[in-house]
């Protein structure tokens, strides 16, 4: 049984059969193979593209490098050209006085007559070029920087009219010269026939010479009569009395503005973070101190006494007029890589200050402002707010509206934060004011109404309430609350006929005042309980870009493209309107004396764009068109310190509330953040 047992559990032998699980795995070690092979060629092209990307790479470095080396050449080209032409522009001038002397019978050392008009200040020297930005043409960026507070159309036709007053101006000259020669040659004509008797006397010929001459229209004034009467085609603007809120300040004397050389040519920067320069009125209107060209302007009794005692450093408070930043002795000069700092050598010095970041934007930076807590900085340019770690220089947020219209650019003119830091205010060309959630990056409202550009913002330290300015000449007072406005309308008698578009407001510290720097050189400030205009600040002899109350609120300081910065005092005002209509009901003459200029502070060589104090009162800071930064003691405004480091105007600066940090913004397409200490 055994043995069939076993015999039973043998089976046959022979090959396996050919199952479905065979072929499988062929397909799948072929499919393998495939994969392999896809996987080396892809690898294989994989270094290629990296060797071809790593080619790319450095053909763009080295274009780079390239374009910073013609960068650099243009940079120095223009500087050259910017000396040429001072040289040449000064030759032509002593030309122009040895030939005036000439014909006048001047001495040859006397001064020419002075230049008056419109054309008598005005940009000089080359734009500086925008920094490098790669696939960015420079004659592309905002109006290859000739756009507000000048628009392009206006700049274009006040240089055509300035190129056709002076080739009329040419064309005069040469012909009272042709006439001259002609009355010479008559006159030896005349001398020669007297010789002879008997012939007709020619006199009646040079009698008409004369006459044609004398009846030319727009003939040039000779010095004699430039001691008589205003040259023909002067007008000067509006010079009202004073009234009870009208007050005056004296200037430190008519010379001419005392020179601090900088770097180059001045640039020809008329960026987009500037209100529009008005061409109606003359650049210096008269008034104290700053006498017409018909002789010194004769002031009232009233005006006389309403005129504070002004601190005037004629000698230490600016830098001497030959100090050449580049030969200064080592210890009056701090350098970095692109920027530098000179003390000025007449005081003793106290600060020291030096470059923390550069910000590179993509077109003009029209505004810079610090948060409260001085964290963070915000800054405004084409169609974008920016905001930045002020410690770390790092781009924390991008806040752009996209629901704006796309055509053309859409500068940001003014950027503030509210005091809690939740929400930046931004006013824009297109006449609204935004106010953004920060960490939502969100709009949170829109305030409408103004109906001209807004070029400045300010908070409340409460939050509750933001000020505006725009070139609509008026100022505006929005209630974050209850969103409605209260507006401060600019409707003087005086300011009628002239540009009265307001550059900058300021909201006092205690929140009753409102002050707001206008393009027709007045300071006006406002109570904010009531809307009612309680003071107008009169001195400057250009328009004001830009004012900023001191930390204690008590006195206010003022920018103007008159090259100078003025402090007011407004302690009088502090405790609202009341008691400036207390005063009012006692006398002008306690009125008066309510607030008053009671510094000058002289030595930029170009427009005064932006102003600031420091947090602790102690600085007064201000940037200019001259491409410099000037630190100032508050106290006796002597300038301690002269900062030089854009390649263009410094449109805007901001001190930080919380501490020594200076914020810089300019039309090189820079924004910076400095550093300054008392040592």
């Amino acid at each position: 049984m055994a043995n069939l047992h076993q015999h039973r559990s043998l089976q046959p032998t022979g090959p396996p059969a050919q199952g479905p699980s065979q072929h499988t795995h062929a397909r799948l070690n072929e499919a393998f193979d495939t994969i392999r092979q896809e996987f080396d060629v892809l690898t294989s092209d994989l270094g290629l593209l990296r060797n071809q990307r790593d080619e790319y790479e450095s053909k763009v470095t080295s274009q780079i490098n390239e374009l910073n080396i013609i960068r650099q050449s243009l940079y120095e080209l223009e500087s050259q050209h910017g000396k040429i032409r001072q040289q040449y522009e000064e030759e032509l001038s002593r030309l122009r006085a040895e030939l005036h002397a000439a014909r006048q019978g001047i001495p040859a050392g006397a001064p020419p007559h002075p230049t008056v008009g419109p054309g008598s200040i005005g940009p000089a020297g080359p734009p500086a070029p925008p920094p490098t930005v790669p696939g960015v043409q420079p004659t592309t960026g905002p109006g290859s920087y000739n756009d507000p507070y000048y628009s392009r159309d206006r700049e274009r036709e006040r240089e055509r009219e300035k190129d056709r007053e002076r080739a009329d101006r040419e064309r005069e000259r040469e012909r009272e010269i042709r006439d001259r020669d002609r009355e010479l040659r008559d006159r030896e004509q005349r001398d020669r026939e007297r010789e002879r008797p008997g012939e007709v006397s020619r006199d009646p010929k040079r009698i008409k010479t004369e006459r044609m001459k004398n009846d030319r229209p727009g003939k040039p004034f000779s010095s004699s009569s430039a001691r008589s009467s205003p040259p023909h085609g002067y007008r000067a603007p509006f010079s009202p009395p004073l009234s009870a809120t009208d007050h005056y300040s004296p200037s430190l004397g008519p010379g001419p503005t005392p020179k601090l050389p900088a770097p180059g040519a001045p640039p020809t920067f008329q960026g987009p973070g500037l209100p529009p320069h008005p061409s109606a009125h003359a650049p210096y209107p008269p008034g104290p101190g700053n006498p017409p060209p018909a002789g010194p302007a004769e002031q009232s009794s009233s005006a006389s006494t309403s005129l504070a005692p002004v601190s005037s450093t004629p000698n230490g408070g600016q830098f001497p007029d030959d100090l050449d930043p580049h030969n200064v002795p080592p210890e009056l000069k701090k350098e970095g890589s692109d920027w530098f700092a000179v003390f000025n050598p007449k005081v003793k010095r106290v600060l020291d200050v030096a470059l923390v970041h550069t910000l590179m934007h993509e077109s003009v930076v029209c505004c810079v402002r610090f948060s409260a807590d001085g964290k963070f900085l915000a800054t405004g340019c084409n169609r974008t707010a920016q905001i930045y770690d002020t410690k770390t220089g790092a781009k924390t947020c991008v806040l752009a509206d996209e629901t704006a219209g796309k055509a053309g650019d859409l500068y940001i003119r003014s950027v503030c934060f509210s005091p809690d830091g939740k929400y930046l205010a931004t006013g824009a060309e297109d006449k609204q004011i935004r106010i953004w959630d920060i960490a939502k990056k969100r709009i949170r409202n829109v305030f409408d109404g103004h109906q001209q550009e807004i070029y400045s913002l300010d908070f409340s330290l409460d939050g509750r309430l933001i000020v505006s300015g725009s070139g609509d000449k008026t100022a505006r007072i929005w209630d974050m609350v209850e969103g409605t406005s209260k507006v401060l309308t600019i409707n003087d008698p005086d300011s009628m006929d002239s540009d009265a578009g307001v550059t900058s407001v300021a909201i006092s510290p205690n929140g009753q005042l409102v002050a707001a720097g206008s393009l027709d050189t007045v300071v006006r400030i406002w109570d904010v309980a009531s809307g009612m205009l309680i003071e107008r600040l009169r001195g400057h002899r250009d328009s004001v870009y830009s004012v900023a109350f001191t930390p204690g609120g008590k006195g206010l300081v003022s920018g103007s493209l008159d090259k100078t910065l003025k402090y007011w005092d407004v302690s009088g005002l502090v405790n609202g309107g009341a008691k400036r209509k207390d005063a009012a009901a006692n006398g002008k003459k306690e009125v008066e004396k309510a607030s008053q200029c009671t510094m000058n502070f002289m030595g930029h060589t170009d427009y005064v764009l932006s102003v600031a104090v420091s947090h602790d009162g102690q600085w007064v800071v201000s940037g200019s068109k001259d491409r410099g930064v000037q630190f100032w003691d508050s106290h006796s405004a002597t300038v301690q310190c002269m900062l030089q480091g854009h390649k263009n105007s410094v449109i805007s600066i901001d001190l930080s509330p919380a501490g020594s940090i200076l914020a810089t913004g300019s039309g090189d397409w820079q924004a910076r953040i400095w550093s300054y200490q008392t040592i």
